[in-house]
């Protein structure tokens, strides 16, 4: 559109953010972005086609991703719904809310229970990217290991693997990181249990350390009632402070 002057009007700069997307969707045009957090773009990558992104996007050299920041795992199970009744309760965050825009939740659909996030950093562009992956096994969830893509993927891949029992197929050396040698089950789970399976002691006739399934009783952070407190009632919280009374002295 030309001004009442005639001039042109002056060109809009693109945004870092506008131009990686519009790189992205030029070399990958069937990758949707999924979400916009922080200023960063977050796309969603089929298991199959994982290696095969992964290494266009280091290589690339309108991309250039030279280094894997992180991997996360994440499990959707019970995403979306409420774990308790509470007075009030966020829409979003830590899968305490309900989603209100379904009456009823959905249930979760196979092969969307678990997936890993992967957050790469290009160097020379100066941008950030997430990809993030669905394991379509929800019984054995596994994914491509991009270690050999990213070395530093290996310890972060082994993390994932720990804490939350994904497999990463092709990893050099994936075992558990941060649980003990004989640690059963994934923490990270959603469904795994609050005071764990075992314990460990140590057993004097033994004169060593042993495991045994766990001996103390769940319990629940939350109170699953609410109570009316009085302390803090209106009336109490904003009444008149009396005037301290005069010293006869």
């Amino acid at each position: 559109m030309i001004g009442e002057a005639g001039a042109a009007p002056a060109e809009i700069t693109p945004t870092r953010l506008g131009t990686l997307g519009l790189a992205i969707g030029r070399i990958f045009p069937d990758l949707v972005v999924f979400a916009n957090h922080a200023g960063e773009l977050t796309y969603e990558v089929p298991a199959d086609r994982l290696l095969a992104v992964a290494a266009q996007l280091r290589d690339h050299p309108d991309l250039k991703f030279e280094m894997c920041m992180d991997v996360c795992g994440v499990d959707y199970l019970e995403h979306g719904r409420a774990e308790w009744k509470t007075d009030s309760a966020t829409s979003s965050g830590f899968s305490r809310g309900v989603n209100r825009g379904l009456a009823t939740p959905a249930a979760l659909a196979p092969g969307r229970r678990f997936a890993a996030v992967y957050h790469l950093l290009s160097i020379a562009h100066n941008h950030r990217v997430r990809l993030r992956v669905f394991c379509p096994d929800d019984t054995q969830p596994m994914v491509d290991s991009v270690a050999p893509i990213w070395a530093a993927a290996d310890w972060f891949e082994r993390e994932a693997f720990d804490l939350f029992g994904i497999l990463f197929k092709g990893h050099p050396d994936l075992r558990r990181l941060l649980t003990d040698y004989g640690f059963i089950g994934h923490p990270f789970r959603k469904d795994f249990p609050l005071s764990g399976n075992v314990e460990v002691r140590y057993d004097p006739e033994k004169g060593r350390v042993v495991y045994q399934p766990v001996t103390i009783d769940p319990r629940v952070l939350v109170p699953k009632v609410i109570r009316h407190d009085n302390r803090y009632d209106p009336q109490l919280t904003n009444a008149p402070v009396a005037p301290p009374a005069a010293s006869n002295g």
